[in-house]
């Protein structure tokens, strides 16, 4: 690399570090702790994924499933899998489940499932999201909320990493495994495994006849036609460079979170085959 290319980067990594700065105090809240109550979780967990090969998972459940905790997201509690595996955390992100239930009955019927939650849960949260969340469980004593910041955090690792033990950032968002991840972190666990992570959506990416972009995203429920609907509204008006661009940074944020994790002395492990994900090594 020639002075030039040091001079750059070096650079780049100072304007990032002092946009992040900007970031955190004008987006940022404090966020609670989402610790388990003991400074070091000795369980597993498994962030189970909404990837069509969780099927596989669930019905025919390998080994490394048993004396786990589980953490599932978004839509999960509206299948049979939210009460066969009761799990232990639960993370929402997307703005759309904290104000779509009057347009979305998916939505609607995703808050009635997690007010009939009767076990302990976490439930992890943008901080932004806690009161809302709070009046959708109408009081639900067994589900403890828990909050984080989607603020982007990019640059110094001596300045980010400590935002993220912080919950105050993380990296860039662009898909709720990438909170889910940060979260385990956050919780304590030393041996996270990603199952249902296939993120494989190059395979059904495509431009119609009518130069429209479409992503079809599979999951390992079947989605009814209000769900397509409104996947197909949201990618109305992108281009494909703008499909590719965010894959690019959900990817990317993979790799910073594999670097975080290696300086906490945390092991990620994806358990998903078929997985687009390179950044972590794989269950063997």
């Amino acid at each position: 690399m020639s002075i030039l290319d040091k001079i750059s980067r070096r650079a780049s990594r100072l304007g990032e570090s002092l946009a992040t700065i900007a970031k955190v105090c004008l987006l940022s809240r404090k966020a609670s702790s989402p610790a388990s109550g003991e400074k070091e979780n000795k369980r597993t967990l498994v962030i189970l994924g909404n990837g069509p090969s969780l099927r596989g998972v669930l019905d025919n459940p390998p080994a490394w499933l048993a004396d786990t905790d589980r953490m599932a997201v978004n839509f999960a509690a509206n299948t049979d899998m939210f009460r066969s595996m009761r799990p232990e955390r639960y993370v929402l992100a997307d703005p759309h489940f904290f104000g779509g239930e009057k347009s979305d009955p998916n939505v609607k019927r995703l808050w009635e499932n997690l007010r009939g939650c009767d076990w302990p849960m976490t439930l992890h949260i943008p901080v932004k999201e806690a009161g809302r969340a709070r009046a959708h469980l109408a009081g639900n004593t067994r589900i403890i909320l828990s909050t984080f910041n989607m603020t982007p955090g990019e640059g110094w690792p001596a300045l980010t990493h400590p935002l993220f033990d912080a919950g105050l950032a993380m990296p860039r968002p662009r898909n709720v495994m990438i909170p889910a991840v940060m979260e385990g972190i956050r919780a304590g666990y030393h041996r996270i495994l990603l199952a249902g992570a296939d993120h494989s959506w190059l395979q059904s990416l495509y431009v119609d006849d009518d130069n429209m972009v479409v992503s079809v995203q599979p999951h390992f429920y079947a989605d009814n036609d209000k769900e397509k609907e409104r996947v197909r509204s949201e990618y109305a008006g992108y281009h494909l460079h703008d499909i590719l661009g965010s894959m690019t940074v959900a990817f990317r944020s993979y790799h910073e979170i594999a670097a975080y994790a290696a300086k906490r002395g945390v092991t990620i492990l994806n358990a998903t085959p078929g997985s687009y994900i390179d950044a972590f090594p794989r269950l063997r």
